[in-house]
């Protein structure tokens, strides 16, 4: 697999397509959100209108048809129809085994035995119709104290298996997942807080991978604002990491302390830069929720109870290294 056009669009189905097929046409439909119009001070729907037309001269030579765009409150639908016999079909449903959903989508293993670009691209297209940024998805940020912590949200329907796919791929392009808040009562709910007021489905939510700028930088979108946020973003941490560490220098009450801190500007990586099993595992109990069987969380996770997201992700499939 090293078609990178081909590439970006599945990676688009996989994140936010249907298909709708019958025995003579097939549609491919992707859904481009953006929840608000304006993001960051910048205008999400003309961003994405703007991007658009550099998508379209992109993949319209590869599918060799028109594209069509609805857009519509808060989201972007892009589709094109073709023979259910062409070729660009064919090879789109064998890579999809057949699916005809993003809620049911895996990552092809041709996919994670590409190129490193080729993984790139794929997860730029994903990520152009699945991840969010802004200001506020940021972590540990306090008013007046220096924040380094801003990060990219990838959110993932219902689908388990695909958020654990990301997150083995961005293992693969050596990009640290900071943490997946899983669409789990024990995440979700974690006090009973909900249960106990009768709302016993509110932690059916979709999976949010959560990633830190400055890291998935590496990857980046080819949506125009989410991009320059990314951009803008990544750089505030690097920056906003230096001034927390040169004040830790002028507070340092020896010169080793000292010595210690001055090694670390400009290693915003010491501390972003870890996989899960390089970090604490939480030491907090939750209390067990009587949702843990649910039906709807899969079978492999069913009826257990879990501290840690990171105790789920293990089990579904991301390991340790």
């Amino acid at each position: 697999m090293n078609n990178a056009e081909f590439v970006y669009l599945l990676g688009m189905i996989i994140g936010k397509g249907m298909i709708v097929r019958n025995s003579v046409k097939t549609e491919i439909r992707i859904e481009i959100p953006h929840k608000n119009l304006i993001v960051e001070n910048k205008d999400a729907r003309l961003s994405v209108k703007a991007s658009l037309l550099d998508i379209k001269n992109i993949l319209e030579p590869l599918i060799d048809t028109r594209i069509n765009v609805v857009t519509g409150k808060g989201r972007t639908t892009i589709s094109f129809t073709k023979n259910s016999s062409d070729f660009l079909i064919r090879e789109i449903n064998r890579y999809l085994k057949n699916e005809v959903s993003y809620q049911e989508f895996r990552i092809p293993g041709e996919v994670f035995q590409s190129p490193t670009d080729i993984k790139k691209e794929f997860l730029s297209g994903l990520a152009d119709v699945t991840a969010h940024i802004r200001r506020s998805n940021n972590y540990l940020c306090t008013k007046n104290a220096p924040c380094y912590g801003h990060r990219v949200y990838i959110e993932i329907p219902k689908n388990w298996f695909l958020t654990i796919d990301i997150a083995n791929l961005l293992l693969e392009l050596d990009i640290p997942v900071h943490t997946i808040n899983w669409g789990h009562p024990n995440t979700r709910d974690p006090n009973l807080r909900d249960y106990k007021k009768g709302r016993y489905n509110t932690w059916i939510r979709e999976h949010q991978i959560k990633i830190f700028a400055d890291e998935f930088e590496k990857v980046g979108f080819r949506i125009i604002h989410k991009m320059e946020i990314l951009s803008s973003l990544a750089e505030h941490n690097r920056r906003e990491w230096d001034r927390f560490v040169k004040l830790k220098i002028e507070k340092a009450r020896s010169e080793a302390q000292k010595e210690k801190w001055e090694k670390l500007l400009g290693r915003l990586d010491v501390i972003h830069h870890r996989f899960y099993w390089q970090t604490k595992f939480a030491s907090k109990k939750k209390p067990i929720h009587p949702l843990e069987k649910d039906e709807r969380i899969p079978e492999v996770l069913r009826g257990r109870h879990f501290d840690s997201w990171k105790e789920m992700a293990e089990i579904l499939g991301y390991p340790r290294k």
